[in-house]
């Protein structure tokens, strides 16, 4: 028998979904200044959701945020987009296999993804001629990454159900 104990989760809910998106993206809107720890709210929950409910949240919500996040940052028009859209991308693509591994193993399958969204923004720019901001910039990935566990509980908490105990049922 499982030494932890397995809960069944309920369906996830649209209303609560969209309200967790929108309070990231509220947290993304707060001027974090020169904290280099702030990790991207957005690209944290959006992942989450992609992972959990991959037909509910996925390639055109985060295509969609991205350009809101653009918008705010006044940066290039599409970058965080195409950024949002590849990580969205990937954690659908990830979603069945991540199921199987434990927090650690999440957070590991997890940080070259929130790298990659992190690089494809560089790249643009580097592109356009900015100059690279330093090894630094990569700082919200790791801070992102340690975020997960308590991102990954606090969003499943509408969806826990309390152990019904039901005597005449076997199972």
């Amino acid at each position: 028998m499982n030494s932890r104990r397995e809960t069944v989760l309920a369906p996830a809910n649209r209303a609560f979904a969209a309200f967790s998106l929108s309070c990231a993206f509220l947290l993304n809107l707060f001027p974090w200044g020169p904290l280099p720890l702030a990790p991207d709210f957005v690209a944290l929950v959006l992942v989450f959701w992609s992972l959990r409910e991959p037909r509910m949240i996925g390639i055109g919500v985060a295509f969609s945020l991205g350009l809101l996040m653009d918008i705010h940052s006044a940066a290039l028009l599409g970058e965080r987009a195409l950024a949002y859209t590849l990580l969205s991308y990937g954690a659908i693509s990830l979603h069945r296999r991540l199921a199987w591994f434990g927090v650690v193993g999440r957070m590991l399958h997890l940080l070259p993804l929130f790298v990659l969204a992190q690089i494809t923004t560089l790249l643009i720019r580097l592109v356009l001629g900015a100059e690279f901001p330093g090894w630094l910039y990569f700082v919200p990935s790791l801070a992102a990454t340690l975020l997960w566990p308590p991102t990954e509980w606090l969003l499943l908490a509408p969806q826990r159900q309390p152990v019904e105990r039901d005597e005449t049922r076997p199972l």
